[in-house]
């Protein structure tokens, strides 16, 4: 588990995040146990309701599911569902606010995609 990156978003958010970036990089595959909502709470030092509130975000999403009386699992396509979701995050946080301002700026589309290809070569 990764440590908490205490930047003003809700904790059990930041929660949800973490689970979800495990998801995506593999650490947690389809019909896998995810860590208790205890096991959270004592390693990120918070409370339990907290760490709750972060995994149940996630099983309204379809992303988890419970077994009852043994834990939550990560659902079947959830790695497909959690990169979908984020690729929307991503648009509608990225490259939306980046049209909005390439427009204050007069930057055409051409102009744009220009300085996203100048970007792409220089990483």
């Amino acid at each position: 588990m990764k440590n908490l990156i205490d930047d003003g978003r809700p904790i059990f958010v930041q929660i949800a995040e973490r689970i979800e970036d495990d998801i995506i990089e593999g650490g947690l595959p389809e019909e896998t146990q995810v860590p208790s909502t205890n096991q959270f709470a004592v390693f990120y030092k918070i409370n339990p309701a907290t760490a709750a509130k972060g995994v149940n975000l996630l099983v309204d999403e379809g992303i988890l599911y419970k077994k009852r009386g043994i834990g939550m699992f990560v659902a079947e396509g959830a790695r497909s569902l959690v990169i979908e979701k984020r690729k929307e995050q991503f648009f509608e946080q990225y490259v939306v606010t980046m049209i909005r301002e390439a427009e204050r700026l007069g930057i055409t589309a051409e102009q744009l995609t220009d300085m996203i290809q100048r970007g792409d070569k220089k990483r």
